[in-house]
């Protein structure tokens, strides 16, 4: 299919014009003497993105001034340059010279009729950023114009005697600017928070009239019946015209999908590497709020592949693979979310280069390594600062790099961001995203005198379990869930509110996650569960890292939305950790623990730590099996039910290694049946635990006894 270029450039005209303002309002605070490093990051962001855009177009004037821009403020987000006035000069100059060009775009010249970038400027720019004597840069208002013979105008909209390129008929649409269509959505949401308080009337006086008189009771309900016809029969209409309002901002993901495939073959050229790009699922559509996001992710995850996965044809050819490299951009909608799947069939990530790389950086020391998992060795690249690349080159993003990846995926857009890799055999980034972060589904909870929210995605279940349920894993309550060790933590403390009146019987858990890791939050009661608007924070609260924004409850009575994925490493941070000293082993035996659940292999890690054993943690039989082949482990502790080996084979196989033959290796499971208790004593294990009946004291003596 054609790529229609021109629908990306009017779009790319839109997207500037909201960077530009930002650009020039940036450099006048920086003038006023502002150099917060917040400022100076939105500065660069604004020139990165417009680099971005304007080089997947091929303008490549604006990609020539908008690097050298970026040069500039990357030495002042740095601190190896100061805003001189020279310097601030400069980047005036510059955001004249791209309002320049982009209001020629906006007049119709196409982007072979823009003149060339001002080569003067952009070496004023780059010798400023590395401190060398700054030219005479020329004004833009002097550039000559010798290929589009276009007047030098303000930069204004096209007037009807210059239409715009691909100009519809009034009849088709109407503009509206984003800032208004985001109001009317506001209004909207606003007006079905209020419509939802009806029915608490509405129940109010149904309440009302069982308690009034006989006498006046017919009439009162006459009343109170019609006021509930008339509430019960907006509900649809409310309901139905806000999704109308909402689908009024959505947009097909070929808005980011097409100019990334065509970027995918440039890229790959300029490296001197083959690709086929395959795009599916481009129609599905996502809030426009969504899209304007998504574009910086996608393009770094894209220039990752290109870069760091995809061999050259002589390395796929000695490698025995087909010349030309697969990178495949799939979308599907699974319910409420949409995925997005970005996956090549490179050389895929070598974990011994991610650990050596964490170790040359002293991100981990050698022993927090040796405890990591294949896929938490693999999330390291995740890590601000981290790269495997020698060279930080202006083709892998300065600046821009995974960690921002993941922070924009998982903290701005609410989403999860999982990676695999198989070496050799390529690399998958799979990005989990709501369809729209204006209205989500959102669970409201009492906490003492509190409400607080957090929204259905990450809520796993909301169960009752009495106290004395409850097992002590290392100073950890924790509860026992299908196969599954989950910690318990009091929401109230561990958000700094009064601890919860409710101390007997059973409590009310609200088990919420993230990926594989779950926590059981102690809540009072469940207020409520419907599809609420979500407002953003304002800015004097975007500091409070547990809160990602607020819903309206009843008459403006504004609840606080927590951030699921803070709040579980935060409970991470916050438990207390009892160890006992008081029979340590004689020696720090190393152990291995292999079981899928990462709460179940964290808090068996810190029950064994607490007795002063050495723990490394395996995720599946297959990973378990690779640690103990690889190195010596005094014993093995195992789950049953795992992906791609289940703890009896991996039983079974390290009893036939020699190393393993005659060292204890104990299973840790929920299987209670006698067969798959004698099933374990086929294979070799030396002793069967059923985690309903888990007690840490047993497990710790077992071992004990087993290490002699």
């Amino acid at each position: 299919m054609a790529l229609d270029i021109q629908r990306f450039i009017q779009r790319f005209i839109e997207e500037a014009a909201d960077h530009l303002p930002r650009l020039r309002e940036g450099v006048e605070a920086l003038e006023q003497g502002d150099t917060h490093p917040e400022r100076v990051n939105e500065l660069f962001r604004a020139a990165h993105t417009l680099k971005g855009s304007s080089r997947m177009l091929k303008l490549t004037p604006i990609t020539a001034v908008a690097h050298s821009t970026e040069e500039l403020l990357s030495a002042l987000r740095d601190g190896t340059q100061t805003a001189t006035p020279d310097i601030t000069g400069l980047l005036n100059q510059a955001t004249d010279a791209l309002s320049d060009l982009v209001n020629r775009l906006a007049q119709g010249a196409s982007s072979a009729e823009l003149p060339d970038a001002d080569a003067q400027l952009c070496l004023a720019l780059e010798n400023a950023a590395t401190g060398k004597p700054l030219p005479t840069a020329q004004p833009p208002s002097a550039v000559a114009d010798d290929s589009a013979g276009i007047e030098k105008t303000a930069a204004t909209p096209p007037t009807p005697q210059q239409p715009a390129p691909q100009e519809l008929r009034l009849n088709d649409t109407v503009r509206v600017r984003l800032d208004r269509l985001d109001d009317v959505i506001r209004l909207m949401g606003e007006v079905l928070s209020g419509h939802h308080h009806l029915h608490s009337l509405v129940e109010q006086a149904r309440l009302l009239g069982v308690s009034l008189p006989a006498d006046r009771q017919a009439p009162f309900n006459a009343f109170s019946r019609e006021l509930k016809d008339s509430v019960l029969s907006q509900d649809g209409l409310m309901s139905d015209l806000h999704d109308r309002a909402l689908q009024m901002r959505m947009l097909p993901l070929s808005v980011v999908f097409d100019p990334l495939s065509q970027m995918a073959r440039d890229l790959a050229n300029s490296l001197g590497k083959q690709v086929h790009c395959r795009v599916h699922g481009s129609e599905i559509e996502l809030d426009r709020q969504m899209i304007d996001r998504l574009s910086d992710p996608l393009i770094h995850l894209l220039r990752n592949a290109l870069d760091h996965g995809l061999e050259t044809p002589d390395e796929r050819q000695a490698a025995g693979k087909p010349i030309r490299g697969q990178l495949s951009l799939e979308a599907w909608q699974d319910g409420s979310w949409v995925v997005i799947e970005m996956r090549d069939d490179g050389a895929g990530i070598s974990l011994a280069t991610v650990r050596q790389k964490a170790l040359t950086k002293q991100l981990l020391s050698e022993e927090q390594l040796l405890t990591l998992t294949e896929q938490e060795t693999l999330e390291l690249i995740f890590l601000p600062g981290f790269s495997t690349k020698p060279l930080i080159t202006d083709f892998s993003g300065r600046g821009v790099g995974m960690d921002v990846v993941k922070r924009t995926v998982i903290d701005e857009l609410n989403g999860d961001l999982r990676l695999t890799s198989h070496l050799g055999k390529g690399t998958s980034f799979t990005l989990r995203l709501p369809l729209s972060l204006a209205m989500m589904r959102v669970l409201l909870v009492k906490v003492g005198n509190v409400t607080l929210g957090v929204t259905a995605p990450y809520v796993s279940e909301l169960v009752e379990h009495p106290s004395e349920s409850f097992i002590d894993a290392a100073g950890q309550q924790t509860l026992i869930l299908r196969n599954e060790f989950v910690p318990v933590v009091s929401l109230a403390e561990l958000v700094g509110l009064p601890p919860s009146n409710v101390s007997q019987g059973n409590l009310l858990l609200l088990v919420v996650h993230q990926r594989h890791q779950k926590l059981a939050l102690i809540i009072d009661a469940l207020v409520d569960e419907r599809d609420m608007v979500i407002k953003p924070l304002p800015t004097h609260l975007r500091h409070l890292p547990m809160v990602c924004g607020m819903v309206t409850q009843g008459r403006n009575t504004l609840v606080s939305l927590l951030h699921v994925p803070t709040l579980l490493e935060h409970s991470r941070r916050h438990t207390p950790r009892v160890q006992d000293t008081s029979d340590q082993p004689p020696r720090a035996h190393r152990i291995l623990v292999v079981d899928d659940s990462l709460n179940t292999r964290e808090i068996e890690k810190d029950v064994l730590e607490a007795w002063g054993y050495q723990v490394t943690l395996a995720e599946n039989g297959r990973d378990g099996l690779n640690k103990a082949l690889t190195d010596s482990f005094d014993a093995v502790l195992t789950d049953v039910e795992m992906p791609v080996m289940d703890g009896f084979a991996l039983t079974a196989s390290l009893r036939e290694n020699e190393q393993y033959r005659y060292k204890p290796i104990i299973i840790i499971t929920s299987r209670e049946k006698e067969a798959d208790r004698r099933r374990g004593i086929e294979v070799g294990a030396d002793a069967y635990i059923v985690k309903g009946s888990f007690d840490q004291n047993n497990l710790v003596d077992t071992l004990k006894a087993l290490l002699g």
